[in-house]
């Protein structure tokens, strides 16, 4: 179990192979990358904060959480902040079990709640040069909703 919050990008490959480095008990590993869209040309930057600590421990409330739901072996959420530029990489969540309805499903409740629910405030400045926050969508909330 493992939560990091942090400015620099992550290798994919890199942090799985650490959280199943040595480890013969996981069947299925499911990963999740989000990425900084574009939006056909209109987007130039997204500014992702975090109020340091609160938004950790939260993080880490969450993964809990998925590690009580289902049989999990091993899990990693790690989220970006700062200005991030299309096509940047912005949130990495791992899932391993033995299984892999257990590793989707968890994956899909970290993912639906760092959507919805997670302690970052997300700026998105047009290429125009206008900056504007950003809420949750509607499809996201129902999503979320699932897990209630």
């Amino acid at each position: 179990m493992a939560v990091r919050v942090q400015r620099e990008d992550f290798d994919i490959a890199a942090e799985v192979a650490r959280l199943t480095a040595g480890r013969t008990d996981i069947g299925a590993i499911v990963t999740f990358t989000g990425r900084v869209r574009a939006d056909a040309g209109q987007l130039a930057a997204m500014t992702l904060e975090h109020y340091p600590g609160m938004t950790e421990a939260e993080l880490n409330r969450i993964e809990a959480e998925a590690q009580a739901r289902w049989p999990l072996q091993a899990s990693l959420v790690v989220h970006r902040v700062g200005e991030l530029a299309p096509g940047d990489n912005i949130v990495l969540v791992v899932t391993a079990s033995a299984h892999r309805q257990a590793a989707f499903e968890a994956a899909g409740f970290l993912m639906d709640y760092l959507k919805t629910r997670a302690p970052f405030w997300k700026k998105e400045t047009s290429a125009s040069g206008e900056s504007t926050w950003v809420e949750a969508r509607q499809g996201d909330e129902n999503a979320a909703r699932r897990w209630s």
